[in-house]
């Protein structure tokens, strides 16, 4: 997903660019500038030969008296350009001490929009909020447990993101005891008013808590910071002083913070989460009265004042900042951030305005999801969250949830997200790195996630479900560049996906200023909204009342809501079809009636009678690849006309000849010259390949047939990939090898099972239409390698094994479908409704075909696979080939 950010220069024209051109709407996390990626429309990187937005024609960034340029964020040379005018601060030059007084300046205006300045805070820049805080942890005046005392605590709340959990290990290292609390134990605290037994003590403590959830857009009390440093509050029940991280870089991105009225000791920010860029850039605002305890173990270029290289002889500089920022800071991004406040005053009048409008689009959304039920009154979602959103000072503009099925069923998070790609919609998914607050919603013990990890289970992967327990969820969330469009967008994708209405309508349109619908004079007035109460998650602590007014949103009372199409049930086939045997998929015996390889990967299939079997599945299958100009590998997802490319071998000629339409044909050999090859790594599958570029005719080739720079290679044949699931009987030491393939060396479709989707997909629909899918259009969106004729629909899924010849092949499982299948392989076109009616029939699993891999193979003689092979396969349940008749005969012909 490309996207050009002219916020370094940031004109009110460069941001009105962004929001013109229009991408794929997302709905993952963050806030500002980054809801570009989120339910707003992403931009565009301009094409070669468009004038960049960010050039002097289109804004400029008015440097002093310097050159007038500008910086957009995808123009290298306004880069460059920016780079040669601004030095390295750390010296004493002219165009130093512009950088620095710049940078300077720079910290000024932060602290005007955190409504403190250089009196209170200080502003020291990190590397991200995850830098800012392990600081903390490694500086923070930590006391160790002795004699006299017990030391430190370091307490935080259970809601918390990955990095602050992360700071324990530093602590643990010092001997300092960590401590983990409930929101509901603070909250408690906090009616009790409980304080510290001995407030003299001069034990220090440090608290850490979230503004804002970056789970569930909970907004947790700021009123904490002034209760717990007074000694009013504690989250724990020790002697001593607290002090108070607050975790701002969720909240920030779409809420004013006056630190004048709740002076946190610490806040890390995300300048990514407030603008969208620059990534890698954050900060730590630290407490002029906090600055002097904190401790520096390490100091880097320019932090320090003096220092002897032979003796341990240090002095630090005198400001916090110095101190703490060792080496050269990112100072053309912190430049960048006085342009990208001012752009969002001007854009949008101020934080407090992005509050209300967030605010407002998020409780519609959330009030149209909750009415959403089935006619049974089962809702169609699961919201996890600690309030109905009646307020903005309790819920940010985050929805977390779960999609439900009519029984109540939850509908795996990674099934929602390959859903939400069809429709051009990009979500969140997972635990979001935060861990205590999925284990809170979601019902998770200790115990399951460590079950969870031993069954394969680790962060960031897609498996959503174990033992029918969700390992995660969905969250969406809005910036100010989200619209109410974009909210009705997504809804109606949830219908689409999960509910099928009995008018066949769509959602209905409503424009600014329609009931239910918030227009943007009403910005921060609440939407008249009312739900059936949601399906909550499994919490203690959930409100009983709604606070809402009775009257629903338009949009979702003229919705109506039908029940799920049921599951497909098993076709019974007409004696013309049983007559048609192996043709067309009926009752006829096990045999291969197509053989496809795809030497190019993701490219179009090459239909063979006969073909010789190698050691990693069909010969020269996948043994090829397109990959960008970063050397990443293209598929489908990202360049559709990948299906366009037809490769074609002549094995007699030793080589491989490509054809495209409106291109002339081009060789390339199929073999490297091992003289002149020089060996390069790429990745497949977060596997490390040795692969060798086919050269710069091929490459300029493939560069005008898809409008940019492009390459094509070829894994090494000296390389071995070994396969990460081993094959039964295999001998000890020795692995399965793969080419460039996903999962396994071969891929295996049943007719049958094309057979039952195909008259699901051709069957009529509300409006009396019929989408037809021919048969051999349809099975060569599942790119197989074999097609096998079969007795029913998904037997393919009950064996365990099977044999061709003298040929053996174990059944890995069943692959699990992503949404390459939704395209033509014949346009390039894109449709949903394959994926949508497999979902449907399929209980969401979206699963087709199974995975092969060889148990045993033998070089000594020649191995094909031939059309008309007969295929034996061997029951889970039991070790016995099927009897079977015998097969039709067909000739064997090499293609």
């Amino acid at each position: 997903m490309g996207r050009a950010a002219c916020e370094t220069c940031a004109s009110a024209n460069s941001a009105a660019w962004q929001m013109k051109e229009q991408g794929p709407r997302m709905a993952s996390g963050g806030g500002g500038f980054s809801q570009v990626v989120h339910l707003h429309s992403t931009q565009k990187v301009p094409k070669e030969g468009k004038e960049c937005p960010g050039s002097p024609a289109h804004s400029s960034c008015g440097h002093g008296d310097g050159p007038r340029v500008s910086s957009c964020y995808s123009c290298l040379v306004c880069l460059l350009t920016c780079g040669l005018y601004f030095c390295n601060p750390h010296s004493q030059n002219i165009s130093s001490k512009l950088t620095h007084d710049t940078v300077e300046h720079v910290r000024y205006r932060i602290l005007e929009h955190f409504h403190t300045s250089t009196e209170d805070y200080s502003v020291i820049f990190t590397a991200g909020s995850t830098a800012a805080l392990k600081l903390v942890a490694e500086a923070f005046p930590w006391v160790s447990p002795g004699p006299e005392s017990n030391g430190s605590r370091f307490c935080y709340l259970t809601d918390s993101h990955t990095s602050v959990v992360g700071m324990r290990k530093v602590t643990t290292a010092m001997n300092v005891t960590s401590i983990a609390v409930r929101p509901e134990d603070v909250c408690a605290a906090e009616t009790r008013g409980t304080a510290a037994s001995d407030p003299d003590c001069q034990l220090l403590h440090l608290f850490c808590y979230p503004a804002q959830s970056n789970f569930s857009g909970t907004r947790y009390p700021l009123s904490w910071i002034g209760e717990v440093k007074a000694g009013r509050m504690c989250p724990v029940s020790v002697p001593g002083k607290w002090f108070v991280l607050l975790d701002a870089a969720s909240y920030v991105s779409t809420s004013p913070l006056d630190l004048s009225v709740h002076q946190a000791d610490f806040v890390p920010l995300s300048f990514y989460k407030i603008f969208g860029f620059p990534t890698g850039l954050g900060a730590l605002l630290v407490n002029n009265r906090v600055a002097p305890l904190l401790r520096k173990t390490y100091f880097g270029g320019g932090t320090a004042a003096a220092y002897l290289a032979g003796e341990d002889f240090y002095i630090p500089r005198q400001s916090v900042a110095e101190r703490f920022e060792d080496g050269t800071i990112s100072f053309l991004d912190v430049i960048a951030l006085k342009h990208g406040f001012d752009a969002l005053e001007r854009l949008t009048g101020g934080m407090e305005n992005i509050k209300q409008h967030t605010f407002t689009l998020a409780q519609y959304t959330y009030t149209a999801l909750c009415a959403l039920r089935y006619p049974n009154g089962a809702p169609a979602v699961r919201i996890y969250s600690d309030s109905e959103f009646s307020s903005p000072e309790v819920q940010g503009p985050v929805i977390n949830f779960n999609v439900l099925d009519h029984s109540g069923n939850i509908i795996g998070y990674s099934q929602v997200d390959k859903m939400a790609s069809l429709y051009n919609i990009h979500v969140r998914t997972g635990c979001f790195c935060n861990t205590g607050a999925c284990q809170r919603h979601l019902g998770i013990s200790d115990e399951m996630v460590r079950k969870h990890l031993e069954a394969g289970h680790v962060c960031g992967d897609d498996v959503d479900l174990i033992d029918g327990h969700p390992t995660g969820s969905v969250r969406i969330s809005f910036g100010y560049m989200s619209t109410l469009e974009d909210a009705q967008a997504f809804l109606r994708f949830i219908i689409a996906m999960q509910l099928h209405q009995c008018d066949g309508q769509p959602l209905p349109q409503t424009t600014p200023g329609e009931v239910g619908a918030p227009s943007e004079s009403e910005a921060q007035d609440a939407v008249p909204a009312t739900m059936d109460r949601c399906s909550s998650s499994p919490r203690k602590d959930a409100p009983t009342d709604s606070g809402v007014s009775n009257d629903l949103p338009t949009t979702v009372a003229a919705v109506g809501l039908c029940p799920p199409l049921p599951m497909a049930t098993r076709t019974q086939q007409t004696p013309s079809e049983k007559a048609a045997g192996v043709l067309d998929g009926g009752l006829g015996p096990r045999v291969i009636t197509n053989l496809y390889l795809y030497p190019i990967k993701s490219c179009a299939a090459f239909e063979v009678t006969k073909w010789p079997i190698g050691s990693q599945g069909l010969l020269y299958d996948r043994s090829w690849m397109v990959v960008n100009h970063n050397g990443v590998c293209l598929s489908q997802k990202q360049e559709p006309r990948l299906c366009l490319i037809q490769p074609f071998i002549d094995l007699q000629q030793k080589i491989m000849v490509i054809k495209a339409k409106g291109m002339e044909p081009i060789a390339v050999p199929l073999e490297e010259n091992g003289e002149r090859t020089q060996i390069c790594q790429s990745k497949v599958c977060a596997d490390r390949v040795n692969t060798y570029n086919c050269g710069e005719k091929i490459s300029s080739w493939l560069s005008r047939f898809f409008g940019h720079p492009c390459q094509l290679l070829k894994q090494s044949s000296n390389f071995q990939r070994s396969a990460k699931k081993r094959v039964k009987d295999q001998s000890a030491g020795s692995t399965a090898t793969l080419s460039l393939v996903n999962e396994a060396q071969y891929l295996l479709i049943n007719r049958p099972s094309v057979l039952e989707l195909q008259q699901q997909l051709n069957a009529s629909d509300a409006n009396g239409k019929e989408e037809l899918f021919p048969m051999k259009e349809l099975i060569s969106r599942f790119r197989a390698n074999i097609i096998t004729s079969g007795t029913s629909p998904f037997e393919e899924e009950t064996w365990d094994e099977i044999s061709v010849g003298s040929l053996r092949f174990q059944v890995l499982g069943p692959c699990h479908r992503c949404q390459m299948i939704c395209i033509n392989q014949q346009t390039g076109q894109r449709n949903q409704n394959v994926f949508q009616k497999l979902s449907e029939s399929r209980a969401r699993k979206v699963n087709f075909g199974v995975y092969l891999m060889h148990t045993s193979l033998d070089f000594s003689s020649p191995a094909f696979l031939s059309v008309g092979s007969q295929v034996l396969p061997v029951l889970k349940e039991n070790t016995e080939h099927h009897e079977l008749p015998a097969s039709t005969k067909h000739q064997d012909v090499i293609s």
